[in-house]
């Protein structure tokens, strides 16, 4: 097909090496998909007739990597970037749906090319042959459909992480995934519980990071999510009863991850486990339905879902405490706000106010508006307290350790448990933060004591 990409200089030059000395060699997958829509590839693969032997002979002048030779994938550093070729190769079985068992190489691209997940990433592009396309990627890419390179289940079942990349592709380029395709990833769902849960972390993070509309997609891939979360069935057309609530708990929850329009991924994380708990702690009376204390429940079981999913400490510690004060009575005055940034810290503050509006934008219009005021006023404050640098941490304090030492207190535990009581009486406003009126204040207590 007659179209014309630029390619990077680095490109250009690995193709003409590999073409001169007697080799075909394409870019191909992603980049290629990525090119004809217009977007900025995050790297170029390239796959070639060569074999890596013959490769690192044409490199040897280069920096070479021995990524996976018995895959066929050579890694060439041209001016410190990473550019890997790949022989063309046809993959054996995959007796542990996850890799081949062995891989043969090919001197055809298209047998290379019948390999590949989806049909947008089975095109490969030459700047002299222009584009390579057998299996009609661009067909799909004009229609925006997610359609698997021949059968559907043998992909899925070749590797079940291709179910999550279809879900995956869906939401970061906007497609409809083929109805062949999606009743294959159905039929194979099963199949994902030989995904590594690195692999799968991977994923559902790339979904997050796409910064595009997750609820329809969540929703309809619903019964393949619960395979890996299977704490979210219960949330499945749960209602909530309640006149603040017009979704049921797992619409909900995805709305609130659309509400929000940042790129924070702990406060993405927490919208998508803040209410996972709710179902657990139903409770009915005359008023509706309520879920008292849902967010420690909420809370516990993202807990084991993030370990479980392998994800860091920080993380894990970061958005479990988000969903265990997500729903938690903060009143708008600077007294409270400080308190709640010495207990949590200015960051993890923020990020509780984002997580909040989030939260109140999925929910019914009863009061919204007030309720959204109210979250503009703490953000106010909050800048207002940040902005003059007002003290709510020990080390705001306009004395230290030292200076009650010299005031008469001895050294041990009894002087961060007086510079806290210190603290608390600024955050209260009722003592001024100077060194001066703070230590008259100490003063008075070691007489009393």
């Amino acid at each position: 097909m007659n179209i014309k990409f630029d390619l990077p200089e680095e490109v250009k030059e690995i193709l003409k090496l590999l073409n001169n000395n007697g080799y075909e060699a394409y870019i191909v997958g992603g980049c290629v998909r990525d090119k004809i829509l217009g977007l900025c590839p995050h790297d170029y693969d390239i796959c070639a007739s060569a074999k890596p032997s013959e490769v690192m002979e044409i490199f040897k002048n280069f920096r070479v990597i021995e990524t996976g030779l018995q895959h066929g994938t050579v890694t060439i550093m041209i001016n410190h970037q990473p550019y890997e070729i790949t022989t063309f190769r046809i993959d054996g079985k995959y007796s542990d749906n996850r890799r081949p068992d062995n891989v043969d190489f090919t001197l055809n691209l298209e047998d290379d090319l019948s390999r590949r997940d989806f049909t947008v990433n089975a095109m490969a592009y030459h700047p002299e042959m222009g584009l390579i396309d057998p299996f009609h990627g661009i067909f799909d890419i004009q229609n925006k459909i997610i359609r698997c390179v021949g059968t559907p289940a043998c992909r899925f079942q070749e590797d079940a992480l291709r179910i999550l990349r279809a879900m995956r592709f869906s939401i970061q380029l906007e497609f409809k995934i083929d109805e062949l395709t999606f009743d294959a990833m159905l039929e194979n769902k099963s199949l994902i519980s030989d995904v590594s849960k690195e692999r799968i972390n991977a994923e559902l993070l790339k979904m997050l990071e796409a910064n595009k509309s997750i609820s329809e997609h969540f929703y309809r891939c619903k019964e393949i999510i619960s395979e890996f979360i299977p704490e979210f069935n219960s949330c499945f057309d749960f209602k909530q009863n309640n006149p603040f609530h017009i979704y049921d708990v797992y619409h909900h929850i995805l709305h609130a991850v659309d509400s929000y329009s940042g790129n924070d991924m702990k406060i993405k994380l927490s919208l998508l486990f803040h209410d996972i708990g709710k179902p657990a702690c139903y409770s009915e009376d005359e008023n509706g339905g309520h879920f008292y204390k849902h967010g420690i429940i909420s809370s516990d079981k993202a807990n084991e879902i993030l370990k479980r999913l392998r994800f860091d400490n920080d993380t894990i510690n970061s958005v479990t405490e988000l969903i265990l004060y997500h729903d938690a009575v903060i009143k708008d005055n600077h007294k409270t706000i400080k308190r709640w940034l010495n207990k949590i810290g200015e960051e993890q503050f923020k990020r509780l106010l984002e997580v909040r509006t989030a939260d109140i934008l999925a929910q019914s219009d009863l009061d919204r508006e007030t309720r959204l005021e109210k979250q503009h006023r703490l953000f106010g404050l909050l800048e207002e307290i940040l902005s003059e640098e007002q003290c709510f941490t020990i080390k705001d304090l306009d004395v230290n350790g030292s200076d009650l030492i010299n005031a008469g207190y001895k050294e041990g535990r009894q002087l961060g448990a007086v510079l806290q009581r210190l603290l608390d009486c600024v955050i209260a406003n009722e003592a001024e933060n100077n060194k001066e009126a703070l230590l008259r204040l100490a003063k008075e207590w070691i007489i009393k004591a």
